[in-house]
């Protein structure tokens, strides 16, 4: 059975945008500039911390304004990477239920405040795979989760620095997570991007 994907517009060869995009060339040069921008202006928009999926969605409709008119909604369809070996992200109808267990576990946890640095690591990891296996939007999942765990690592005294990582290890170390439950390659990404928040930071 085909499944219709209502993201994609045949026209574009690629998904439905909102930049005027008309081939899949063209958005993928159009849609990193206006999220940087985008991003740029995250400090203005006084998202309210609330370290749940609600945070999460106010990110990502602000990271995507603009590009999307799908911004910030949580996806209808499953989806998985391209690849031919790729397993699906979590289904659609385990979504809320699933964030809200997860979010709940980071609540316990304290959002990750009090911990040594080999400990925020560890538990950074955790929540990291488990966040990106519940992949809550159709597109742009990574970049949403790195502003939210900034978010979350400057309150808690750190700072993650993802420029530091490439998009190959980190869909690496996000598959040996997600398809072996091995956390040590994203606990070895993290230990290279994670320190202490600097004053410049704060």
């Amino acid at each position: 059975m085909t499944v219709i994907d209502p993201y994609f517009d045949p026209a574009v060869n690629d998904l439905r945008n909102l930049l005027g995009a008309r081939t899949s060339d063209e958005l993928r040069l159009l849609e990193p500039q206006a999220v940087f921008a985008n991003e740029i202006e995250l400090a203005d928009r006084s998202i309210r911390r609330t370290n749940n999926l609600r945070e999460l969605c106010a990110i990502h409709a602000q990271l995507f304004r603009g590009v999307y008119d799908w911004a910030g909604h949580i996806r209808t369809v499953d989806i998985r990477k391209p690849d031919d070996d790729a397993r699906f992200f979590l289904p659609v109808a385990y979504i809320d239920r699933a964030a809200g267990f997860v979010f709940g576990e980071l609540l316990e946890a304290k959002s990750l405040k009090g911990l040594s640095v080999t400990d925020f690591i560890d538990r950074l990891a955790y929540f990291y795979d488990q966040l990106n296996y519940i992949h809550p939007f159709r597109e742009g999942n990574g970049r949403a989760q790195r502003v939210f765990w900034q978010r979350v690592a400057r309150d808690a005294g750190y700072f993650v620095d993802w420029a530091k990582v490439v998009g190959a290890e980190n869909d690496a170390a996000c598959r040996a997570a997600m398809t072996l439950g091995d956390h040590r390659p994203l606990g070895e990404m993290f230990l290279k991007i994670v320190d202490r928040t600097s004053p410049l930071t704060n």
